[in-house]
């Protein structure tokens, strides 16, 4: 049976490629889809991919999610610092979590060192672009096996 995983995109990751692109590179979100998308198909798993600016539409999805999916990968963007909405959320999720980032968050504002989501996350990915996205979609589907 193949495995079913969430992709969340928190606020702003929508403006990706045009947003900073000296932090977050020139990639869009788009790109990152495909990519996750044919990574997804070269080994067997099925994706659905959702961004919202919106913090209660995350966590809807996530909670969503426990009946859906057998794993979730979440960039909460600017919300991984300040939501424990999205943190109760997803503390009610039995799958497995990862946490991506695009940047590394621990080289970054104070403010920004500290993330919410971290606490429930399986595993943490930053500073590694949006590889990262892939990065978690390939240890997922080995955790999964």
């Amino acid at each position: 049976m193949r495995k079913r995983i969430q992709i969340i995109n928190g606020p702003n990751l929508n403006l990706l490629g045009t947003r900073q692109p000296e932090i977050y590179g020139e990639t869009t979100l788009k790109d990152i889809e495909k990519s996750c998308v044919f990574i997804s198909k070269e080994n067997n798993l099925d994706i659905e991919f959702f961004q919202s600016n919106h913090e209660g539409e995350l966590v809807e999805i996530i909670q969503k999610a426990e009946t859906k999916f057998d794993g979730l990968i979440i960039n909460p963007g600017a919300f991984s610092h300040t939501s424990v909405a999205i943190l109760d959320a997803l503390n009610n999720y039995k799958g497995i979590v990862l946490e991506v980032h695009i940047s590394n968050i621990h080289k970054r504002e104070e403010f920004r060192r500290k993330s919410f989501v971290s606490i429930r996350a399986d595993g943490v990915i930053c500073g590694f672009g949006a590889s990262g996205y892939e990065i978690a979609l390939t240890y997922i589907k080995d955790f999964l096996k």
